[in-house]
């Protein structure tokens, strides 16, 4: 109500923001006549201009009217696709930097052009970023046309592809990739301990497809680079032995709403018996233990087979909630993966060590500029704005939406549903009527196919299981009489055609004819014009018959979900229908529902078979979705609280990292950190309040630099002695630095210096992250005393971070007066860099994390008179080699 008289005094924002768009199309529009005089070299052409123009500091805004009109000329040459005005709409908000929500099937893919091409001319290149790799190659094939039309060049990255491919990829002014391999690419970046290994430049501008898919569904499970542990799987077996001797609500309790569960005082105690223990919290190694039974009892009562995960070829795979897509190469955190493993009876997995991590949310805030488009944004529009800083702005369609949505119908049980959906797809199937079915998993859309199979309905069914046949699935869920059943329609990229899809239907006919489309373009071009034909009559025939139906078997837990069910049908001024089929035994309202809904339902006394359908209760509903997204946001904004902690730290090392990478000289870099390793050791050995630890501060000098620099703390004995001391500490460091120096060779030590440098602040950062998991674990636990978690939290972490800088420091510096070059003779055979070596400590060499191989540690015969190895001046028989 509030937003109608909003919009009729001309208050609304959204409306507003229209007005102006349309401003700017209408100049668009006026240049239309002049780019179809053009020809191709001269579209081009301007293009090179343009850019030549930003390069020189124009501003994008200025050149936005013509660039976007040549970009709709080339895309009608190239694709024979012309941008409607909504779409020019649509590429203007982009390129603002704000999210244009735009109804399924306005060609949200075309519209992406405009704002790439417009932002590419600055030459740091535009990630398109996409929910998986099909879209992402199939986007920069499609559109990349348009691209190379006008001079740009196009790259896609995928998974697997090759270090160099990966790099030329990224060189290109449009990139394509989906979020994870965007992400993963950041972490390896500063995971690289040369510049050849780094395959990305920057992050200027980048455009995310189904942004609510990415940016708030997908956001909630952070990209971890992890490493093997030397883990046991015999733990989990364990655990998961106990776990199915446990009685729930006597041993355990479970949290379905929290998807968490707790092991009762009871059950605790019945778990010590179990595993004949005193005390299952009395040491680290018991309540580990503890850890991966509550983990096995989760994988038992919240994770179902067929639903959260499928087993696969002997592995537990992942099945995406919101898209119903397997999820090859995730696993669950925190041993929950394994625990599901113990359950299903497959090989175990290695419980991995973090090696790098980022949100989503801190990935993609680090765009200078960042936009987004989907379907469903508005309802999410709060936490968009909150977390990312995105306007939402409501695109209208390009034809008026004439799809009538039916109110929910409501039945007491699953299996009541079940029949009425299967019934109601009956009747339609028998008209022609095409029919959309959306299930919230796998499990659901079998139950629903093998009643379908009694009804005598032919159907495909859509899900993880058949993923290969995706498109081809969804492209002709719109001819005569189809009935498809699919897990969920988020992000499939494909339209639903009513009538079908020519090209796809001309590609199935011309393999089973053995027709070559390049061999016989002819022959493949006669077939194309058949299907055509045959599409546009089965199009009218649909039409007349009300469009395409859609079935939804269950609310989600957020309304967009629902709304991109719905979305497939009544495309660009289709007729079309949908209704959702709900039961009292559905997730969302067993447990989210207000008990409103149960009253009402209580009140009619509804019999077997009996359903009951009214806008109120439709309404009702969305209010508890409402609720239910709200709280998710909200685990969402304290996960992102607790991550902006860390990420603050991430910066800062990552930012170290990168300074390290491209520094030319890191001779004083690296002095500057033994300086700093000297004050770090001597001001804690003399605090301000306490006894002075002399003895533990000579001793730590002495492992760094070797003996005799512990004289100069002779007879210091308060801290007001100290700086005379440390000057005399750091005078001696110096000089022995400098010998390090001139031993290697000014050019072997800036690089060796460089490899320490990275070598030690990751495998540090490394062990950091580790600690920063068992903080975050047991952080709640502050709570009971009184205490806000969150700023334990970020106390904690400040203390872990600055304790963990001061053991780089050290480290570094005492790899740094320790290294030295391997000789000739002593060289590994066939190793193609000279070998590190360390006195006691080997330095490694390979991965940033410590791993690869190690360098060998060999002892060069020193004369009884020749200069001591330590670097104390002294001659050898006086110094280290008196006892030798």
């Amino acid at each position: 109500m509030l937003q109608a008289v909003k919009k009729m005094l001309g208050f609304d924002p959204n409306e507003r923001t229209l007005k102006r768009y349309s401003a700017i199309v209408s100049k668009i529009n006026a240049l239309e006549p002049q780019m179809e005089q053009m020809s191709d070299e001269e579209l081009a052409s301007a293009i090179a201009q343009f850019r030549g123009r930003v390069q020189s500091g124009e501003a994008l805004d200025d050149l936005l009217v013509d660039v976007f009109a040549v970009v709709r000329e080339a895309a009608k040459r190239t694709l024979g696709m012309r941008h409607f005005d909504v779409q020019l709409m649509g590429g203007i908000a982009l390129h603002e930097g704000k999210i244009a929500e735009m109804k399924t099937g306005e060609g949200k893919t075309l519209v992406a052009t405009l704002a790439v091409v417009l932002n590419a001319l600055s030459g740091k290149g535009v990630h398109v970023v996409t929910v998986n790799d099909y879209l992402a190659k199939r986007d920069a094939e499609w559109m990349g046309a348009v691209y190379r039309f006008l001079g740009l060049s196009v790259g896609v990255i995928y998974a697997m592809m090759d270090q160099g491919e990966r790099q030329r990829a990224y060189q290109a002014d449009v990139i394509y990739g989906t979020n994870s391999e965007f992400g993963f690419d950041y972490l390896r970046d500063n995971m690289a301990v040369s510049r050849s290994q780094l395959v990305q430049r920057g992050h200027h501008y980048a455009i995310v497809d189904e942004v609510d898919s990415i940016l708030i569904d997908e956001a909630r499970t952070p990209l971890i680079i992890s490493g093997p542990s030397e883990e046991s799987d015999e733990p989990y077996k364990l655990a998961d032995r106990i776990a199915r001797q446990l009685k729930q609500g006597v041993h355990f309790e479970i949290d379905e709403k929290e998807r968490n569960a707790a092991l009762t005082e009871e059950g605790i105690a019945h778990c010590e018996e179990l595993l004949g223990v005193e005390e299952l919290f009395s040491d680290y190694s018991t309540s580990e233990m503890a850890h991966k039974i509550v983990q096995a009892l989760k994988a038992r009562h919240l994770f179902h087979r067929d639903t959260h995960y499928v087993v696969r070829d002997g592995e537990v795979v992942i099945v995406d909630e919101f898209t119903g897509r397997l999820m090859f190469g995730r696993r669950y955190s925190d041993g929950l993966h394994q625990a599901i493993e113990a359950k299903e009876g497959v090989r175990i997995g290695k419980e991995s060590q973090t090696l790098a991590t980022i949100t989503l949310q801190n990935y993609f805030r680090m765009y200078k500029k960042l936009a987004g488009m989907t379907g469903t944004a508005a309802t999410e529009a709060e936490e968009f704005k909150e977390i990312y800083g995105l306007d939402v702005v409501v695109i209208p369609t390009n034809k008026p939406m004439i799809r009538v949505d039916h109110p929910d119908v409501i039945y007491r049980t699953v299996r009541e549903k079940f029949v009425a959906v299967a019934d109601e797809v009956h009747e339609h199937y028998k008209v022609g009527s095409p029919v959309l079915v959306g299930t919230t998993s796998i499990e659901n859309s079998e139950r629903l196919s093998k009643l379908l199979k009694a009804r005598g309905v032919p159907h495909q069914v859509l899900n993880a299981k058949y993923h290969e046949k995706e498109a081809a699935i969804v492209a002709q869920a719109g001819r005569l009489g189809a009935v498809t059943v699919a897990t969920n329609m988020a992000g499939r990229g494909t339209d639903i055609l009513l009538g079908g899809n020519p090209d796809f239907l001309a590609r199935e006919e011309a393999l089973r004819k053995g027709i070559d489309p390049v061999g016989d373009p002819e022959g493949y071009a006669a077939l194309r014009e058949q299907m055509r034909a045959l599409c546009a009559a089965e199009h009218e025939r649909v039409v007349s018959l009300g469009g395409l139906h859609v079935v939804g078997t269950e609310r989600h837990e957020a309304r967009r979900i629902d709304n991109q069910l719905r979305g497939r049908s009544g495309r660009q001024g289709d007729p079309g229908s949908s209704r959702f089929y709900l039961s009292l035994e559905d997730d969302l309202l067993r447990i989210f529902g207000s008990e409103r809904i149960q009253g009402i339902m209580e009140k009619l006394g509804m019999e077997e078979g009996e359903a009951i359908e009214h806008p109120l209760l439709t309404k009702a509903i969305e209010s508890a979705q409402k609720r239910v997204e709200q709280y998710h946001f909200d685990i969402r904004k304290q996960l992102l609280q607790y991550d902006g902690v860390l990420n603050q730290q991430r910066e800062t090392v990552y930012g170290e990292r990168r300074r390290i990478l491209f520094a030319e000289d890191l001779i004083e870099e690296a002095w500057q950190v033994v300086e700093d390793a000297i004050s770090g050791i001597l001001e804690r050995a003399f605090p301000e309040n306490g006894e002075p630890q002399v003895r533990a501060a000579a001793l730590r000098l002495r492992n760094i630099f070797g003996p005799g620099i512990e004289k100069h703390l002779e007879g210091v004995d308060a801290r007001a002695l100290l700086p005379e001391a440390e000057k005399a500490v750091v005078s001696e460091a110096r000089r022995r630095f400098d010998e390090k120096v001139e031993e290697l060779g000014h050019d072997v030590a800036n690089e060796l210096f460089r490899f320490i440098l990275l070598h030690v602040l990751d495998s540090h950062w490394k062990e950091h992250l580790l600690a920063m998991d068992e903080l975050r674990r047991g952080i709640g636990l502050r709570a009971l005393g009184q205490k806000d978690p969150l700023l334990e939290y970020q106390f904690e972490s400040f203390n872990l971070f600055q304790e963990m800088f001061e053991s780089v420091r050290e480290k570094v510096a005492e790899l740094a007066m320790k290294v030295s070059v391997a000789k000739e003779e002593h060289r590994p055979a066939r190793r193609a860099v000279p070998a590190v070596q360390s006195h006691k400590v080997p330095v490694g060499v390979g991965s940033p994390s410590g791993g690869g191989s190690k360098a060998p540690s060999h002892k060069a015969k020193v004369g009884r008179n020749d200069p001591c190895p330590c670097g104390s001046g002294k001659k050898y028989k006086h110094c280290c080699g008196k006892n030798a």
